[in-house]
């Protein structure tokens, strides 16, 4: 997570010139002691806590976008004029201080704790909402179906044995031991009592009736429900070679997932990430963290090459190996025994600990025995509502219209940050807002001290143009097909990454 904000520039409260905070510009300094910045947009002034409420990061270092600064490290976004996290990843707002002109000065004065923005729900609003999954889509739509102002019973139905919590950090911090426990849980049980969100940790759905509109659980309770969320997102991929199943063989899609492996890594020497994927190599990060031998087995030529192109995939795998990783590409595994895993070359990597990092599966097992069109993840439209009246998918579960895209192509994004604007949306449609996606995919994959972020979506890509320095860690990789950017990677290039967010957002036909 970011550090803290120190207290630096000007104090506030003894004014500034006005000349100091031109049209457009922030300016970054302190009031009654804590970090705040004076902002002038259209004409206006404002001044706002800043520090990001998602991970601690300086918003001095964000830009400034249609009234709202934004965050350069996982690009959250909050209101100028209320303070409020209008985009995820934060969920909590800043706060807004009052801003005084005297003459050519500006003092800032008392804090202004932002009320929290209440939308009046039109009365045609559902008679309740069910919403299947707790991980990031279906945790956001429950708390933006409150911020707008949707006063019927909400149920959040969590399979997961832990209440919603951050999952971006099973790979990374939780599992490399540098994020407590403490700090998953994305709210405590007293924000759910609050906002009436009846939580259901440990249960699952397990039918969908149309017809009667409701929803079966496997602790035998039957949910009706006036609208319908499924944001069941995907399920880790385990390999069908002898030997997967045993006890050190692990995946990482959930917090118990990682608690397991911090237990096992305790004992463990060595350890072999099978799958050169995010989650493989940000695991294999964290386990070096936890001092253990680990080799990556990777069927293509490079990690990650798919994706991000061989210029960043040799840096990442240098990257790696500087860090003291081994790395065994162009092969797959054949088995795995109690002591290693076997490849098919026949040579046999040592291991006490095996993390399975293949990919997922969108979990679609409901959306179909209920009769709803799936093909590759539940198909919906650019409301984000399915085949049937009054049921949204969201997140990873959901194949939906690209809006990057003139034809409309059909895909299924796997980001977090996605899922919880997926949430945000399917919420607002649910009211009968009818807002159609416009959400310009966002990610961060995180590899020891160095953080790529990826603005975009480029399925598939025939040119990747590097600008920078990769060895020196600075760079911007624009990836484009027939010569239209689609996609921008950066590292330690945040303003890059926040600027062509906004370039993409501005040319969607919607905008």
């Amino acid at each position: 997570m970011g550090g803290p904000v120190t207290l630096t520039g000007p104090d506030f409260t003894k004014g500034v010139l006005a000349s100091d905070v031109p049209e457009g510009r922030k300016l970054l300094g302190h009031a009654h002691g804590e970090p705040v910045l004076l902002v002038r947009d259209g004409g206006e002034l404002f001044a706002i806590g800043a520090v990001c409420t998602h991970y601690s990061a300086n918003l001095a270092d964000g830009v400034l976008a249609d009234g709202a600064v934004r965050c350069p490290m996982h690009h959250a976004c909050f209101s100028l004029r209320t303070g409020e996290a209008v985009r995820s990843p934060a969920l909590n707002p800043v706060t807004c201080w009052k801003v005084e002109p005297l003459g050519d000065t500006l003092v800032v004065r008392e804090k202004q704790e932002p009320a929290r923005r209440v939308t009046p729900a039109p009365r045609s609003g559902p008679a309740s909402v069910v919403i299947i999954g707790g991980g990031a889509a279906g945790h956001s739509a429950a708390e933006t179906l409150r911020r707008e102002g949707y006063g019927g019973p909400v149920t959040l139905v969590c399979a997961d044995v832990d209440p919603p919590y951050d999952r971006p950090n099973v790979s990374k911090d939780l599992l490399a031991g540098t994020a407590p426990a403490e700090w998953m849980p994305l709210r405590g049980d007293d924000f759910y009592k609050a906002d009436m969100i009846d939580l259901l940790v440990g249960v699952r759905a397990t039918a969908i009736d149309r017809n009667t509109r409701t929803v079966t659980l496997s602790d035998g309770r039957a949910l009706p429900f006036g609208a319908l969320l499924l944001a069941t997102g995907a399920d880790a991929t385990r390999l069908t070679i002898a030997g997967a199943e045993l006890p050190h063989v692990f995946t990482v899609r959930t917090m118990r997932d990682t608690h397991a492996i911090i237990a096992r890594a305790k004992d463990a020497k060595r350890a072999v990430v099978v799958g050169a994927s995010f989650i493989g190599l940000e695991s294999a990060a964290a386990l070096r963290a936890r001092n253990l031998d680990v080799t990556v087995v990777g069927p293509g030529a490079r990690p990650l090459e798919p994706v991000l192109g061989p210029a960043v995939g040799d840096f990442i795998r240098t990257l790696h190996e500087s860090h003291g990783v081994t790395f065994r590409m162009g092969v797959r595994p054949s088995a795995i025994d109690e002591h290693a895993v076997v490849l098919e070359s026949g040579e046999a990597l040592p291991a006490d600990l095996v993390i399975l990092g293949v990919g997922v599966k969108p979990a679609t097992a409901l959306a179909e025995a209920a009769g709803l069109a799936v093909d590759r993840g539940i198909l919906v439209n650019d409301e984000l509502e399915t085949s049937a009246r009054g049921v949204f998918a969201a997140g990873d579960v959901a194949r939906f219209p690209d809006p990057m895209s003139p034809a409309g192509d059909l895909i299924r994004i796997e980001h977090w940050v996605v899922a919880q604007r997926h949430g945000q949306l399917a919420a607002r449609n649910m009211l009968g807002r009818h807002q159609k996606n416009s959400i310009v995919p966002f990610f961060w994959s995180q590899h020891y001290d160095v953080a790529i972020n990826y603005v975009g979506h480029a399925e598939p890509w025939d040119e990747a143009r590097v600008e920078g320095d990769l060895a020196a860690r600075n760079c911007r990789v624009d990836y484009l097909r027939d010569g239209k950017l689609l996609a921008v990677a950066t590292i330690n290039r945040d303003q890059d990454a926040l600027a062509a967010a906004v370039a993409f957002e501005r040319a969607l036909p919607s905008s």
